[in-house]
């Protein structure tokens, strides 16, 4: 299930949260018992429940906020809440460079993917027509090394919900 959150935006970070958590709750309460219903009118198992959200990125990116492991714990409860098995958006798109927004997501990546369950994580770094962000793919070594270290003692987990690609949506 997809999920527009930029009408939960808001600059005080506390109030876009729970704006975030409610309309995920509100809009996703019945996923998991419709997927179910689905699952046994056609005999074809859903493996996993999955929301997915507008970048991150952009939506904390108009907080006051600097760091944005609260979102991620705030997308993670709400999963938790409507019982999927993940939920993705805490995400970036930065091949023609970086807003404040980004930066701040990217560097909250490893403590807020060791914080959390359900939680995937995405960075668009590149683009056929605007090329690769060079800064971002370095930027995202370092980011999978710290993910991979928090994580540790769960086998590293945390690098398994943080996906780095180019083209987002074909382009």
């Amino acid at each position: 299930m997809g999920i527009s959150l930029l009408d939960c935006i808001d600059s005080d970070g506390k109030h876009c949260r729970k704006k975030i958590y409610d309309k995920i709750t509100r809009t996703a309460e019945k996923l998991v018992s419709q997927s179910e219903r689905i699952e046994t009118e056609f005999g074809i198992p859903i493996v996993n429940k999955r929301i997915s959200v507008t970048p991150m990125a952009l939506i904390a990116g108009a907080s006051s906020d600097t760091d944005y492991v609260d979102f991620a714990k705030t997308l993670d409860e709400a999963a938790k809440t409507v019982g999927v098995n993940f939920i993705g958006g805490f995400s970036a798109l930065v091949p023609k460079g970086f807003t404040r927004g980004d930066l701040r997501l990217i560097n909250s990546i490893p403590e807020a993917l060791a914080a959390t369950d359900r939680v995937c994580s995405s960075i668009n770094l590149g683009s056929t027509k605007a090329g690769i962000n060079m800064d971002a793919v370095r930027m995202m070594g370092e980011t999978i090394k710290q993910t991979a270290s928090l994580t540790r003692t769960q086998d590293s987990i945390g690098c398994t919900k943080l996906v780095i690609f180019c083209n987002a949506g074909g382009g």
